[in-house]
This record gives C-alpha cells, sequence and structure tokens, in this order.
C-alpha cells in the first residue's frame, strides 16, 4: 500500500509539473514514472473500480468508440476514469488512472473505459482485467512498429484468450481478421455488424487488407463492402464465412460530417457524428453498452448530445472559416474520410497533413493507396502539409489534383488556407495523428481552440 500510494503521488506529481511546465499534457509521463516507482500500479488501481472496465482496441475509431461509452456511462450517473486524450499505449491509460487516484491512493471512478493500442492488447487484458474487450477492426497501419496484420491478429486473439472468465469479448464481424480470431476462442463472443446494403459498395477497393479465406487462402467473396475490407462475405468453398451479428445497425442514414442515424434491435439512433465508419463506432459502444445493461430507450436519447473527440470531427471557427478536424491516418481510414468530405459533404476546401513521426509510422508509402483521385475536379483548394507535405503533393500531382504549394509549417499552412478561402466556407483538415496535433497547436496557440488535453 505504501509504494502504491507513493507511485500515484510521484506520478500525478509530475503530470501537474509537465502541465505547468507546458511541456505535455501530463497523458503519458506520469505514468512511466509510476510504473518505475510500482510496476504493478496499474493493476492496484484497476481493482479499486466499483464495477470494472472496458478496454477498446482495433485499428480505426478507438478514441471516438471509448468515448461514445464514457458518455454513456456518465449519463447513467457513473464516475468514470477514462485515458481522453488518446495516449493509448499502457503508460498512457496508467497515467489517466493515477489523474483520478485520491490522496490515499485509491482511484476513486466506477468505470474504467480505455482505448489500447493493438499490440499493448496483452498487457492491458493482463494488468486490467477488464469486464468486456471490444475489438473494432483491423486495418494496415504503421507497417514499420506493428508488422503485417496476421502478426495483430494474433496478439489480440491470445490477449483475448487471457481474459477472466466472467469478461465478455465483443467484436465486429464484419471484419474478416476480427471474425478469424473470434471464431478461435473458446467462449463464443458478442458479434455485432451493419445490415443495410443500401450504403455498401459491391467491390473492394484496390487497397483492401483482408482479401483471402484464412481457412483454404481462396479469395472470398463480398456481397457487401462498408468500410475498407469491412462487409459480408463468404469462402467460395464454404471454409469461412460472416459470422451473424447478434447485434446489427440498419436503416442507416448519412448526411455528411453533421450527423448520421440507424436503427439497432428496433430503436432508432440519431447523432451528430457523420461518415459511415462512425457507424460501426456507434454499434460497438451500443453492444457494449447493452453487455453491461444499459437500456436501449436510454442508449438513444443520451447520444444525441454526444461531443466528438479532439480531432475527430472537432469543429473550430477560425477567422471566419469553419473547420472540421479529421484523423486520417492509414489507406482504409483515409479512404473514408475523402470520400465522406467529397460525396456526402460536398466539400471544396482541404488541408490534407501528412507527418512521418513515431506515433504516425515513419514509413509513408502508405499514401499511394489512398484514393486522393476522389478530389480530382470536386475541390477548389487543396493544400499539402506537415514535414511530408512534399511527397503528399507529388502524390496528388499523379492523381491529377490540383493542389497548391506544399506547406512544411502549420502556420503557413493556414494563412495559405485563409488566403485561399472566404469567409463563411467549410474547410476539412485530413490529417495524421502528429499532423492534427501540429495544427490544433497551432490554432491553441493563436487563441481558436483549446489544449487537447482540456477538451
Amino acid at each position: 500500500m505504501i509504494r502504491k500510494t507513493a507511485a500515484v503521488w510521484a506520478g500525478k506529481a509530475t503530470g501537474t509539473l509537465s502541465r505547468v511546465s507546458r511541456r505535455g499534457g501530463g497523458t503519458t509521463l506520469p505514468g512511466d514514472i509510476a510504473r518505475i516507482i510500482d510496476p504493478k500500479i496499474l493493476t492496484r488501481l484497476a481493482k479499486d473500480l466499483t464495477y470494472g472496465s472496458i478496454v477498446v482496441t482495433g485499428t480505426n475509431g478507438k478514441t471516438t468508440t471509448a468515448r461514445l461509452l464514457s458518455w454513456l456511462l456518465e449519463g447513467a450517473g457513473h464516475r468514470v476514469v477514462a485515458n481522453r486524450a488518446g495516449a493509448n499505449l499502457i503508460f498512457g491509460v496508467t497515467a489517466a488512472a493515477l489523474n483520478r487516484a485520491g490522496s490515499d491512493g485509491r482511484l476513486k471512478a466506477d468505470w474504467g473505459v480505455f482505448e489500447i493500442d493493438e499490440a499493448s492488447l496483452p498487457k492491458a487484458v493482463d494488468e486490467i482485467q477488464p469486464r468486456a474487450t471490444l475489438v473494432l477492426n483491423l486495418f494496415r497501419d504503421q507497417l514499420d512498429r506493428y508488422g503485417e496484420l496476421e502478426t495483430i491478429a494474433k496478439k489480440i486473439e491470445k490477449a483475448l484468450g487471457a481474459v477472466p472468465e466472467t469478461s465478455r469479448a465483443i467484436l465486429n464481424a464484419d471484419d474478416p481478421r476480427v471474425a478469424e480470431i473470434g471464431l478461435n476462442l473458446a467462449r463464443k463472443p458478442l458479434w455485432y455488424g451493419l445490415d443495410d446494403i443500401s450504403v455498401a459498395s459491391t467491390t473492394l477497393p484496390h487497397a483492401a487488407d483482408a482479401r483471402t479465406c484464412p481457412r483454404c487462402g481462396s479469395s472470398l467473396i463480398f456481397d457487401a463492402v462498408y468500410v475498407g475490407h469491412d462487409g459480408v462475405y463468404r469462402c467460395p468453398n464454404h471454409d469461412f464465412s460472416r459470422p451473424t451479428p447478434e447485434i446489427a445497425a440498419t436503416n442507416i442514414k448519412l448526411d455528411g460530417f453533421d450527423s448520421l442515424a440507424l436503427t439497432i434491435d428496433g430503436t432508432r439512433i440519431e447523432m451528430p457524428l457523420g461518415g459511415l465508419y462512425n457507424c460501426y463506432n456507434v454499434l460497438a459502444a451500443y453492444a457494449a453498452a447493452r453487455s453491461i445493461d444499459l437500456t436501449a430507450a436510454y442508449i438513444a436519447d443520451r447520444l444525441r448530445t454526444f461531443k466528438a473527440a479532439f480531432g475527430r470531427q472537432e469543429r473550430v471557427e477560425f477567422r471566419g472559416r469553419h473547420l472540421i478536424l479529421v484523423l486520417s491516418k492509414n489507406p482504409a481510414g483515409f479512404n473514408e474520410t475523402v470520400r465522406t468530405a467529397v460525396e456526402l459533404a460536398q466539400g471544396k476546401n482541404f488541408i490534407v497533413g501528412l507527418n512521418d513521426r513515431k506515433a504516425d509510422g515513419t514509413d509513408v508509402s502508405w499514401i499511394w493507396d489512398v484514393d486522393f483521385e476522389m478530389l480530382k475536379g470536386k475541390a477548389d483548394v487543396v493544400i499539402p502539409a506537415g514535414n511530408r507535405a512534399h511527397d503528399l503533393a507529388v502524390r496528388l500531382k499523379y492523381a491529377g489534383v490540383a493542389a497548391e504549394q506544399p506547406q512544411t509549417d502549420s502556420g503557413k499552412a493556414l494563412d495559405l488556407l485563409i488566403k485561399s478561402t472566404r469567409e463563411g466556407d467549410t474547410a476539412y483538415l485530413l490529417c495524421t495523428y502528429t499532423a492534427m496535433l501540429d495544427l490544433r497547436a497551432e490554432l491553441v496557440r493563436r487563441g481558436w481552440a483549446s489544449p487537447y488535453w482540456e477538451t
């Protein structure tokens, strides 16, 4: 108990110092320090939770889904601890728990809702012992860090095989790689998926990551494609097929980045969040919420007032322009955000940001798998930004997109946007993770946004 309390105090002091000195938001370093003092600090804090934890993992959508769950639990009167700033390695989760601990070293919360980096899931499950583990999707992302999808899938499968007997795995049936994981588990997971072909395509995008049957290697037949390789699929040799979702979304209506509506179990859900990919996030959060006995009527009512996390369809007013920041960090995610902005929102003005820092992935060759051709002839202003803006400019040139001069400085990118657009215009900032943070930091410096750890 003495070691636990000392670790909490040291971690909280580190977080305070980090924020006061403006060296960061205290979202990771406090966890580093506390774990040096007490390597079991996260396990000890997790045991203080009244009801336990929900862990969210997968390539895309972790932050939004975790925020949806926190919103639902808080609305039901629960005290929730969450790594809201998106620091999803084990150190970030530890820092979030430390931030809510009291001077006596105890974590004062009812629920933990933690988004977890896919590669960190085994350690997180071991230390947190979650009540529910939610797996959203598996797309190619940061190959320099993670390797191929099969490698990550095996890590997730191993983690789910080690969850407590009382824990529930909640998996996306529409993702072939996630389905393969679930079908190999000893305990049957709770499956969820979309069931509305009116919003589906019949062909896979050229950058789809899961095309073959994991049993026999034959090319999968897709009867519907929703996002990336997520859809309705089957093996021609009957060796593998999409599991039947127990919780499904139907009658989907999309309005750009402004709103979406869908029906789940006969309950109509409408909310101020856009894009087909967010239908998966809403459905996943609904499935997890129902598994812990929140009612469908309450979920629908509460989600009407949900607010997006920083950088995830976050809206900022800047010198008379309406900026919408949308994290776009890999081929599947970028293709969906571009498609939503162009086809559903009729977007005309863009900053496209590309960085190659560790948090983004240092190999940016994946931009050639993004269908930037969707911008051709439809976008009026496209500004390549970030420290790899020139690479992006080359890709846009080959896509036939007339782009502005590349801007490696975030301030200059924003200044060029102001120069190239009119008051009242809407601009979409589609960026990799640190490119988005750089643009936000510049907006914060100019007084148009709050630091991300305050959102």
